[in-house]
């Protein structure tokens, strides 16, 4: 498979939080796309310490959106996705450093590859990390040491933001040559 470079630069600079979806139904195709690109994210060491969870139901939906501080928009996505970290699996190759840090990073390289093919397939998403992690494992029953980092609400936007304000490159980037 080629890759464009042009739409992947453009994916990335038309990627948006969405907090506004319309009732659409994702199709198991496009399900299973979502599921190839978080398990082919990059981890240190190929550990891949996550766990996703695919949320359909929509009165699961709706407990996670109240476990989120009443962020109702998570339940009007067609799809939520539950992302855990489980960090015990990078501290086995990695000590402390994959337990505080690397599970980290790996669920975030998933949570990015989510996030663009979403964009590239017309879709709205918001990575939401404002949530009672307590509730959300009650509510889903997670096993013991799944962590739950993310709830990445996708579904057809019901809005179009303006892209936000960036930093100009000169304020974020130091180049030594």
């Amino acid at each position: 498979m080629h890759l464009d470079r042009d739409h992947v630069f453009l994916t990335i600079l038309n990627r948006r939080s969405i907090r506004s979806f319309s009732p659409v139904e994702i199709p198991k195709e496009h399900i299973n796309q979502f599921l190839e690109v978080l398990r082919w994210a990059p981890s240190a060491g190929n550990r891949q310490p996550w766990h996703f969870y695919v949320i359909l139901n929509k009165e699961i939906q709706r407990k996670l959106a109240r476990a989120a501080f009443q962020q109702d928009f998570i339940s009007q996505a067609g799809i939520v996705f539950v992302v855990c970290g489980i960090s015990e699996q990078s501290a086995r190759r990695y000590g402390e450093r994959g337990k505080t840090m690397y599970v980290f990073q790996d669920t975030a390289a998933a949570i990015q590859n989510l996030l663009l093919l979403a964009t590239d397939l017309g879709y709205g998403s918001c990575w939401v990390g404002a949530f009672n992690e307590t509730q959300v494992t009650e509510i889903l029953s997670l096993p013991e040491g799944q962590r739950p980092l993310a709830l990445i609400p996708v579904g057809k936007a019901a809005e179009k933001p303006v892209p936000p304000p960036r930093r100009e490159i000169e304020q974020t980037v130091t180049i030594l040559e």
